[in-house]
This record gives structure tokens, C-alpha cells and sequence, in this order.
């Protein structure tokens, strides 16, 4: 008992309930890692014993917590109420003003800092967060693409999607089909190196964007480029074009770290053109504004690219940001790449700010939606810079489901709930500002992690974590206000194991979640297709993920011959095929029974079409639309429970028949503009082009069967 009050008090579970009535205890060993891992010694009872007395006189002799917050929809913003009598209090907002007393009313939204002195003689010093009641809601109800954005390549695109083919999608989608936004995976820098984990969900950094996705003929500098360099860039541009065929002609997978070599040499040959006054006072106003967060992401990007991104087997002056940045500055050449690398991140910007121009001037009442995964490589940027905020020897992940018995790791390591209180909650807030910047949305991956989060000690097996819990005042707080500052709306990936009250306490300041057909159903009662009337407002409401089926391989069955030709099967191929095929069935009697099938089944296409009008009769605030669905793609994106068995995360969009498709192609395909054509309604709708962009309405919950879903 007394090592479970210990972990209480540091948020670290000792039990948790997979299922209703279902309670599982957490292994002392677990709980004795966590502890560890947050600086707690838990190894002996007498430790414990210690550690309990140590937090029991920091309690007694804290007066303020490290992070305060206030809600506008709470009543006037008032200072805490167990304060000794005459206790003298000072406000500094973070705009300099001071507010004297108790009287906070005045104070502003923001991040501001109290100051507290007891008549006893104690001082202390909190973060106040001041946030809006919600974060923005939508206007009015919109449909809009899903996309991977490096499957969606053009005739102008070096091998992968870049960023100005989502400024043409974006532009096209918005004013010929009149949706609403485009979603795409996480745009965040990949650890440096080849090969490189394709996965957008497992980056170095989650605060800067990856410079792979520069279009580079839409850098300005490009057409400066001093003659004796000439043939060195159409070298570039033959090894680029060389790439692209590859892909879209020739069957080949994407190939990130190619791209990247390319590019690479491309941006390396525009570092050699000066940059104009203007250019140049708008790349300091850059780097002013980025300060020490981009000069330690572009420090280990150089050190990265002379010793390995392996930061732990660095040189042990190099492991810490602080005495690593005076080396760099006593090496010319690291200083000049760590220039480079800092100029690609304000290019990068630069384009980020293009696509997001040209969804507003396209109508788009939301705009371009970012992603934001859920944690960071351990060997990348943000691990390195922000020791401090991660659990050293934790990793990430999901404990054991109905549909993984093993549990997941995700090989990611937690932000430290104390670590994040005590700093106010910097990190968190410099990471949403810069994703903000440029979006009209935010998706947010496994939202749930704003609440509780997954352990497991190294390692150890998935079985072995426990949850971790973090301030969700503090984290919800810090969201809305960043999401009001950018006019943005938010989204949670709500799938999977939800605990009680959390899509509740979302709905209430405005955070959509998401809903996919095949899991909404009466799982408290019949186990019946979910009626479209019963889903709930506040979501995203789509057909699949990148982490599922396509809506043509579910409706074939063909995911399922996939997995079981991978050996991912875990029951009998017949038995499986039944079931999935009994499944489909029920939800293509259903759309018929509602007349949204008048083709009667048999027509993949015209099924399709029928799930989509199934969507567009929810009361969803938002409907996404899978672009691989549009033109019925039957391969998933990603597939999990696998590595080197399927090409994850390298897929072009492609064709019923598997023939990759451009971004040409797929603007011209009778096929997509026939299932486009289902959301006429609320096409009719859209803003005047140059007036949308990202705010806006949603309310209620329901709850959610357990999912599939991996990272």
C-alpha cells in the first residue's frame, strides 16, 4: 500500500481496467521503473518510506502548484483559495504588465507568471494559463480529402508528394469540388540518415517541418543560380525526373531517402545564392522569432550528419545542447551547416504558408489540417534538446486489447507530466505555435495522450507498462488557447481504449473527434450498424484511415487475403472471410434499407458512393473523404503488424488494378468526380474563395467500441 500511494501521487498507475469489470494490477517492477524514470527511488521500502516524507514537505511548504489554470467559461479568473491570510501576490502577464493583489479579474488569455509571498517567509512561483472556454468550432459542415501527402505525386514532384502538389491540391479540390479542407500525415522532420524510418508518426522532430517536402523549383533563389552551376542542377533535375518515373511509370516504392539525397544536393547548390535584402531581413526575422528551439534543431541535424543520429554515442560534449552549441561555433564548417539547416526550415515554412494562402483563396472554409503524432524518435532532434522533458528508459505504447493481446511499444518516449508542470508547459506550447502556424485544423493523434499515457519500462514487454497520467487541465488549457490564438479547430483520433469522461471533457471545449463507419455500431446492444441520426456532431466522420482497409478492399474482402498471405491472421482464412464478408453484408443491406444504394449491391463503385452518402447524412461537422477512395485504391498506406513484409508508408495513390496514379490523373478521373459529386450539398455551401480558413461547431458524445488502432 505504501508503494501505491507513492505512485499516486506521481500519477502512475498500480492497476487499470482493460474492460468494463476487468481490472489488471501493474507489476511492482513496472511501477518501481515509472517511479525511477520521474527521479522517484521506489527500490527498497525504505526508499519509499523516503520518498513519501519528501513529497509530504514539499506539499506542506509549496505554496502554488507549478501550472495554474483558469477557464473564461469558469467565472472571473480568481487566485487560489488555500492561500495562508495575507498572502501578497503579483501577476507579471506576457505582455510585462504586473497586476498587484488579488483582484485578477483584468488578466488577459495568455501564459502569464505569479508570484506568491507567505507572511511566514515562503515564496513560490507559478504559470498561470489563462485559456478561452473552447477552442474554435466550425462555421458550418464540410467535407473534405484525407491524403497521405508523399503518395500524391505530380508530373513536377522529384518521387514523392511535395509541397507545392498540396497548394495544387489544396487550390483544385477547394474550387472545383468546393471541400472544405485537405488532411494530410505529419509533415515533422525525419531522423536524419538512410535508411530513414518512413513512418511520418515516429519523427526527430515534431516542432519543424521536414525540408523533403520542399517543391525546390518554388524557391525563389532557384532562378538566380550562377551559371557554373547550371550543369550541376540539370544533373539534379535528371536524377529528379529519373525519380518521379520510377514511381509513377515503373512500379517503384517511394524512396524518401533518395528524394532527399536529391534534394540535398539541389538546396545545396542554392545555398550559393545570396539572398536579396528582403529575403534576408525576412530569414533573420525567422530565426529571431525561432530563437533557441531552431538553432538546437538545425545543431543536431549538423552534428547528426557528422557523427550518426545515435546522439547517445556521440562525443560526450556533444550529448548535451548547451556545451555542444559552443563547439559548434568553434568549427566553421558546423556553423555553416547548422546555417543550412535553419535556412531549410524557414524555406519550408515559407511553402507551408503558400499551400495554406491557396486553401483560403480557394474557399476553403477550414483549409489545410496538420497532424500531430503522438511522441518523437528517441534518437531524434526534440529527444536531444528536450532531455529534460522525456522519460529516460520509457517507451510508448498501448497496453493488451481485443485486438493485440501482446499490448503495442511504439518505441517512443514519454514527455514527463512533472517536467512539463514545472516548465510551465513550454515545450507543449512552442510545439503547438509552430504547428498552428500554418493550419486551418490540427489532428491530434491519440488525443487520449493529453489524459494518460502508456508505459513500458525497456526492455520490457508492452504487457509490463502502465498508464501514466497527466495534468489534462493544464494540456486541454494550453491547446485551447494556442487554438484560439491561430483560429484554428482541433481534432482528436479518439479510437481505441477510451477511458470514461475523456470525449466528454473534449466535446466540452470544442476538440471533434473522429468516427469511421465500420466501428460505429450498437455495441451495447444489437451489435447493429449505428444509425446515422445516432452519431454523434462533434467528429470527423470517415470511411477508413491510413491505418485500415481502403473502402474497395473492404467491400472485396481483399485486406483479408492480404493479411493472410503476410501470415497476420490469427483464426482460420474461411472462418475469417465469413466473418468479414458478414459484416460488409450487414452494412450494405443497411445503406440499401436507407435508399442510399439504388444500384443494389454488387457495383464496388456505386458502394462507394453509398457509404459516402451514409457519412453526408450524419450530423458530422466535418466528413473526410480518403483520396486512395476516390479512385479505388485497394492497398492500406500502412499496414500494422509489419515491417519489412509490406511497403509501408511508400505507396503512391494508385488504381483499382494498382497503377499509380498523378496528381494529373487523379484530378481527371470520372471516378473520383463521381463520388465527389455525392457532397454537391454542402459543395453549394463553400466560402467565396480568398475568405475561408480554419474556425468554427460541434456538441454531444457516444461511446466507442475497442479499435484496431496502431501507430
Amino acid at each position: 500500500m505504501t508503494l501505491a500511494r507513492l505512485a499516486e501521487l506521481h500519477g502512475v498507475a498500480t492497476a487499470y481496467e482493460p474492460s468494463e469489470g476487468v481490472t489488471v494490477q501493474v507489476p511492482d517492477a513496472t511501477v518501481v521503473a515509472v517511479l525511477g524514470a520521474l527521479d522517484v527511488d521506489a527500490t527498497t521500502p525504505e526508499a519509499v518510506a523516503a520518498a513519501l516524507g519528501a513529497a509530504r514537505r514539499a506539499t506542506e511548504d509549496r505554496l502554488l502548484p507549478p501550472t495554474l489554470v483558469r477557464w473564461r467559461d469558469d467565472g472571473p479568473v480568481r487566485p487560489p483559495e488555500d492561500l495562508p491570510p495575507g498572502t501578497r501576490l503579483r501577476v507579471t502577464t506576457e505582455e510585462g504588465e504586473v497586476v498587484e493583489g488579488l483582484d485578477w479579474q483584468p488578466l488577459p488569455l495568455g501564459v502569464h507568471r505569479v508570484e506568491a509571498l507567505a507572511p511566514d517567509g515562503r515564496a513560490g512561483g507559478s504559470t498561470l494559463i489563462v485559456a478561452p472556454a473552447r477552442v474554435p468550432r466550425p462555421e458550418r459542415r464540410v467535407f473534405g480529402l484525407l491524403a497521405q501527402l508523399y503518395s500524391v505525386l505530380s508530373s513536377r514532384s522529384w518521387g514523392m508528394g511535395d509541397l507545392g502538389d498540396l497548394r495544387e491540391l489544396a487550390s483544385w479540390a477547394g474550387r472545383t469540388h468546393g471541400a472544405g479542407f485537405v488532411q494530410v500525415n505529419p509533415l515533422h522532420a525525419a531522423v536524419p540518415g538512410a535508411p530513414t524510418d518512413p513512418s511520418p508518426y515516429r519523427p526527430s522532430s515534431r516542432r519543424f517541418p521536414d525540408p523533403v517536402h520542399l517543391r525546390i523549383e518554388d524557391i525563389p533563389e532557384y532562378g538566380f543560380l550562377a551559371p557554373e552551376y547550371r550543369d550541376a542542377r540539370d544533373a539534379v533535375l535528371a536524377d529528379a525526373a529519373e525519380l518521379r518515373e520510377r514511381v509513377l511509370r515503373k512500379g517503384a516504392l517511394i524512396d524518401r531517402d533518395a528524394v532527399w539525397d536529391v534534394k540535398r544536393r539541389a538546396l545545396e547548390l542554392l545555398q550559393t545564392v545570396e539572398l536579396g535584402p528582403g529575403r534576408r531581413a525576412e530569414y533573420r526575422d525567422f530565426l529571431a522569432e525561432r530563437g533557441r528551439a531552431l538553432e538546437d534543431h538545425a545543431t543536431y541535424c549538423a552534428l547528426a550528419e557528422r557523427h550518426g543520429h545515435h546522439w547517445r554515442s556521440w562525443p560526450e560534449e556533444l550529448r548535451d545542447p548547451r556545451s555542444a552549441t559552443a563547439v559548434v561555433r568553434a568549427d566553421d564548417e558546423l556553423t555553416a551547416r547548422v546555417d543550412f539547416h535553419c535556412r531549410l526550415a524557414w524555406l519550408t515554412d515559407r511553402q507551408l504558408a503558400a499551400a495554406a494562402e491557396a486553401a483560403r483563396e480557394a474557399g476553403m472554409a477550414v483549409g489545410i489540417v496538420h497532424d500531430l503524432a503522438v511522441g518523437v524518435h528517441p534518437d531524434g532532434s526534440d529527444a536531444w534538446a528536450r532531455q529534460d522533458a522525456f522519460a529516460a528508459g520509457m517507451s510508448v505504447g498501448a497496453p493488451p486489447d481485443a485486438f493485440n493481446a501482446r499490448g503495442q511499444d511504439w518505441g517512443l518516449p514519454p514527455w514527463r507530466p512533472d517536467a512539463l508542470a514545472a516548465s510551465g508547459y513550454a515545450p507543449y506550447r512552442g510545439l503547438l505555435r509552430e504547428l498552428l502556424r500554418h493550419a486551418g485544423a490540427l489532428r491530434i493523434d491519440h488525443v487520449m495522450g493529453l489524459f494518460r499515457l502508456w508505459w513500458v519500462p525497456e526492455g520490457r514487454e508492452p504487457t509490463e507498462g502502465t498508464y501514466v497520467r497527466y495534468d489534462s487541465e493544464a494540456m486541454l488549457a494550453v491547446l485551447a488557447l494556442e487554438a484560439h490564438r491561430a483560429s484554428a479547430l482541433v481534432i482528436g483520433e479518439d479510437l481505441g481504449t477510451v477511458e470514461p469522461g475523456v470525449r466528454e471533457r473534449l466535446a466540452r471545449r470544442g476538440v471533434l473527434g473522429t468516427s469511421v463507419l465500420w466501428f460505429e455500431r450498437d455495441w451495447s446492444g444489437t451489435g447493429r450498424p449505428l444509425a446515422p441520426e445516432e452519431w454523434r456532431t462533434d467528429c470527423v466522420a470517415t470511411a477508413t484511415t491510413h491505418d485500415l482497409p481502403s473502402t474497395a478492399a473492404r467491400l472485396s474482402g481483399d485486406h483479408v487475403a492480404l493479411r493472410h498471405r503476410l501470415g497476420l491472421l490469427t483464426g482460420d482464412l474461411g472462418r475469417e472471410r465469413a466473418l468479414d464478408a458478414a459484416e460488409v453484408g450487414d452494412w450494405l443491406t443497411y445503406l440499401e434499407r436507407l435508399g442510399l444504394l439504388p444500384e443494389g449491391p454488387g457495383d464496388e463503385e456505386a458502394e462507394v458512393r453509398a457509404v459516402h452518402r451514409f457519412l453526408l447524412r450524419t450530423p458530422a461537422a466535418m466528413v473526410g473523404v480518403w483520396l486512395p477512395d476516390a479512385v479505388g485504391d485497394r492497398r492500406p498506406q500502412n499496414l500494422p503488424g509489419t515491417w519489412d513484409q509490406y511497403p509501408n508508408w511508400r505507396l503512391p495513390v494508385a488504381g483499382p488494378e494498382g497503377q499509380p496514379m498523378s496528381l494529373e490523373e487523379l484530378a481527371a478521373s470520372p471516378r473520383l468526380h463521381r463520388l465527389l459529386s455525392v457532397f454537391g450539398s454542402l459543395a453549394e455551401h463553400r466560402a467565396e474563395p480568398g475568405t475561408g480558413a480554419g474556425a468554427g461547431s460541434a456538441a454531444g458524445s457516444r461511446t466507442a467500441p475497442p479499435d484496431a488502432r496502431p501507430v
